[in-house]
């Protein structure tokens, strides 16, 4: 009876120990596999930030942004592609006085231009997310703009325009916009614009486009948009027309590209690029081509 016991109690032992040689040999394991998983993760984000995507790659410090253009061979133009005679669509294809702008950068560059078509007030955004490169989208120079992006020489002045239907009886003054429903492009000029106006119900659209739409629907009294577009507008929409005001002149704004903030070497090719069709005489032909009657 008392080897049977003296057997167990070794059996025990033995099991005990075998247990505890096990677990302490699968924590080491276990160890070493958490081990392993952490530097595979980071080798793989970072094999991810080194292949060309734009995203990433273009969001770096000052300097290296040319450099990633290059080695990705495109350059990204953001814009919004409802703003005619600057960019508008032609089938698949976005044209416009911008455009062929956005174009020679590319061109100067030796890179593919590639177009990224979004809402005009989520530009700003997509340009610091590293999205796209640069903005072109008739983008005026203002400071809230001015605290987010890095703005490049301006190329175009322009002043903003009060559509109305044709007829109308109402509002013949800036002062007679007052309580009036006034149609805007979100975020632009004309919005701000029609801010300061007492007592107007300002509503905002994605584009002119709409808010043009809506005016010849009768469903607002005005929309306020940037004179050259409002032109093209109106020569679409022969039941509008353009009202001067002599009782409120608007001010002078100038378009300019932006880009962010730490891509000064991308803002001094742009700035080449404008200067050289400036001097040339390229960007009021650009302007006389997509006029009205020129195109």
């Amino acid at each position: 009876m008392m080897n049977i016991k003296k057997a167990l109690l070794v059996l025990l032992i033995l099991i005990f120990t075998i247990s505890v040689i096990g677990c302490s040999t699968g924590g080491k394991d276990g160890d070493t596999s958490k081990g392993n998983e952490v530097p595979s993760v980071d080798n793989n984000e970072q094999d991810n930030n080194d292949d060309g995507d734009p995203d990433d790659g273009n969001s770096s410090g000052e300097g290296n942004i040319i450099d990633k253009i290059k080695a990705n061979n495109k350059i990204i133009w953001g814009t919004n592609a409802a703003f005619a005679p600057f960019e508008m669509r032609e089938g698949n294809e976005v044209i416009g006085i911008d455009a062929e702008i956005a174009q020679k950068i590319a061109d100067k560059l030796g890179v593919e231009l590639v177009v990224e078509d979004m809402e005009f007030d989520s530009l700003i955004a997509a340009l610091q997310s590293g999205k796209i490169d640069f903005i072109a989208a008739g983008f005026t120079i203002k400071p809230d703009r001015q605290e987010k992006v890095l703005f490049t020489d301006t190329y175009f002045k322009a002043v903003q325009a009060v559509l109305v239907q044709d007829g109308n009886p109402d509002i013949k003054s800036y002062k007679d916009l007052e309580g009036k429903k006034i149609g805007v492009q979100i975020d632009t000029t004309g919005f701000y614009e029609a801010e300061e106006i007492e007592g107007a119900e300002v509503i905002q659209y994605n584009n002119g486009i709409e808010a043009v739409l809506d005016l010849s629907n009768g469903n607002i009294d005005a929309v306020i948009i940037d004179n050259l577009p409002a032109q093209i507008l109106v020569e679409s929409n022969p039941d509008l027309v353009i009202l001067e005001f002599e009782d409120k002149p608007f001010e002078d704004e100038e378009y300019a590209m932006a880009v962010r903030k730490e891509d000064t070497e991308l803002q001094k090719v742009i700035n080449e690029v404008l200067k050289e069709l400036k001097d040339s005489g390229e960007i009021e032909a650009l302007v006389n081509k997509y006029s009205i009657g020129e195109q």
